[in-house]
């Protein structure tokens, strides 16, 4: 039922193999942006966290750690400078979500060119020899493996996209939460 891998390489088409290699890159790549993104995502959470606490708890000033004490070093605290921080916190706590989004919506339609190549191979080989239908059983199944191969790499970036957009979420919501407790302390 399964073939070596050797096998599997000298039976298929150099753009299944390609196709492989590619979907392989990809799957190095969205590991490598998720885990560095949510493991600082997840730092930069905790600190926001411990800021928002000491301004509920009393503090009047905002800790030095927290990202809005770049934005409080004037006099003058407004909403739409709390506004402005917190569409710069986005946008630097969603980057690489483009990416991951890129890599689930395109890795289906790549592994599934892979397989289109691969069964037009094997019937062009059926198209000079006398097939039957074990060969073309033998080739479709070989050729199926590029398509799974694109929706497995899809289904991890889809997944890592959403929990980092999440993440993304709560870190903008803590960050205008804190906003919002330094201008009622203002007040």
């Amino acid at each position: 039922m399964f073939q070596t891998f050797a096998e599997f390489y000298d039976k298929s088409h150099p753009v299944t193999l390609f196709v492989l290699l590619v979907l392989s890159f990809y799957f190095i790549a969205i590991n490598w942006v998720f885990f560095y993104r949510f493991f600082s995502l997840n730092q930069w959470i905790s600190s926001e966290n411990q800021s928002l606490e000491s301004l509920l708890m009393g503090q009047h000033k905002i800790p030095d750690y927290a990202y809005l004490s770049h934005f409080t070093k004037t006099s003058h605290l407004s909403k739409a400078l709390f506004d402005l921080a917190s569409y710069a916190s986005t946008k630097e706590a969603t980057k690489g979500l483009m990416f991951l989004s890129v890599v689930a919506s395109t890795t289906p339609f790549i592994g599934l060119f892979g397989t289109v190549v691969s069964i037009l191979d094997t019937f062009d080989h059926i198209g000079q020899a006398s097939g039957t239908m074990s060969i073309i059983a033998a080739g479709v199944s070989d050729a199926l493996v590029a398509t799974a191969s694109g929706i497995f790499v899809a289904i991890f970036a889809y997944t890592y996209h959403q929990v980092l957009k999440r993440k993304s979420y709560e870190l903008s919501g803590l960050i205008r939460m804190q906003g919002d407790a330094l201008l009622s302390k203002e007040l």
